[in-house]
């Protein structure tokens, strides 16, 4: 399974929730990034988060459409973000979605992981690229 690495820059911007969301202490987001690297990609998305910064606790969910290249290859996929807080113990799991690879990245899936290293933001991403259905 071919692995790629890179850096990616992230602006996060708050945007309006329904009156039962705002209710319930969830915020909801806008996701801009620029992958460089092996990824030269855009990925615009949306996030829902929960976090009780009393004692350190909380989840995300977000959906990210990518778009750009991937090892020279051109197209576009989406990534499922599912990320949870336990008093200060973070879990993140990134996946592309099943069968939302499009043009030559059609068949695509993988998971990506992220690093953040003295206030950067990194990925590693492990994809595989099979005859689409």
């Amino acid at each position: 399974m071919p692995k790629v690495s890179g850096e990616f820059s992230v602006r996060i911007a708050p945007e309006s929730m329904s009156s039962v969301a705002n209710e319930s202490s969830i915020s909801r987001m806008s996701l801009d990034k620029q992958y460089t690297g092996a990824l030269s990609a855009s990925g615009r998305g949306e996030m829902l988060a929960f976090m009780n910064r009393d004692i350190g606790s909380g989840a995300y969910v977000a959906m990210e459409r990518v778009q750009g290249t991937l090892d020279g290859l051109h197209g576009s996929f989406l990534l499922h973000h599912c990320g949870t807080m336990q008093r200060g113990t973070s879990g993140l799991t990134v996946a592309v979605v099943h069968d939302s690879g499009q043009d030559e990245l059609a068949g695509l899936s993988g998971t990506l992981q992220i690093r953040i290293e003295e206030g950067k933001h990194y990925y590693d991403f492990d994809y595989q690229l099979s005859p689409a259905a």
